[in-house]
């Protein structure tokens, strides 16, 4: 009977470590969306909700998602190290699929009320860029299908952005050019795969 229950122990706890792998893991294939999509059950749905919600391009918000965090939904920055050896802090408090800061976080359940949101749930992730996004429009005028400025102002922030802080880095635009690279293959990848799912449940 010990045996029988250490064994139960032994697989529950093997269960959990592969649960946690398997949501701390890229996709085998990050830069085809379709497939994402297909093989990850509600995220369409949370994507399309959101999209309609802040008035997002679905390509944009699912294109910030895939340089924030490769859709890997515990994603954190990497630890700086001392003496080039030693790990010590992370440069700052992201996490999740957006990378979302505390900060910005509790400025976003603040704002639209919700406060059981988690960064390492999709749906609360893609709906915190389409909100983000959403206020980059209001406040700095941008439109929401430019997808390398809308992650210029991401990545800076919306004081950062209007101080130009980005502008001598080319760093910062290579990353924004990337990102908006991602939305444009996204949108015509989508184009394809959603004219696919009118014949078939290609989203589950």
């Amino acid at each position: 009977m010990l045996i029988y229950l250490v064994g139960k122990v032994q697989l529950a706890i093997l269960a959990m470590l592969l649960a946690s792998g398997s949501v701390n893991a890229a996709p085998p294939d990050p830069n085809n969306i379709c497939t994402i999509l297909a093989q990850n059950k509600g995220w369409y749905a949370a994507a399309v909700k959101a999209s309609k919600r802040w008035e997002l391009p679905m390509h944009v918000g699912l294109a910030f998602i895939h340089r924030e965090s490769s859709f890997v939904a515990k994603a954190k920055p990497p630890r700086k190290k001392v003496l080039g050896i030693v790990p010590w802090r992370r440069s700052s408090s992201a996490y999740g699929y957006a990378q979302a800061t505390d900060e910005a976080w509790k400025d976003y359940r603040k704002d639209t009320g919700r406060r059981f949101v988690q960064r390492d749930d999709f749906a609360d992730a893609i709906d915190f860029i389409g909100w983000y996004n959403d206020r980059s429009h209001k406040r700095l005028k941008l439109r929401k299908n430019d997808a390398y400025r809308l992650y210029l102002a991401y990545y800076n922030g919306h004081t950062g952005y209007s101080q130009g802080r980005w502008r001598k880095s080319n760093t910062i635009k290579g990353y924004a050019k990337k990102a908006a690279t991602q939305a444009s293959l996204y949108k015509k990848q989508l184009q394809k795969c959603r004219g696919k799912s009118k014949k078939r449940s290609w989203f589950g």
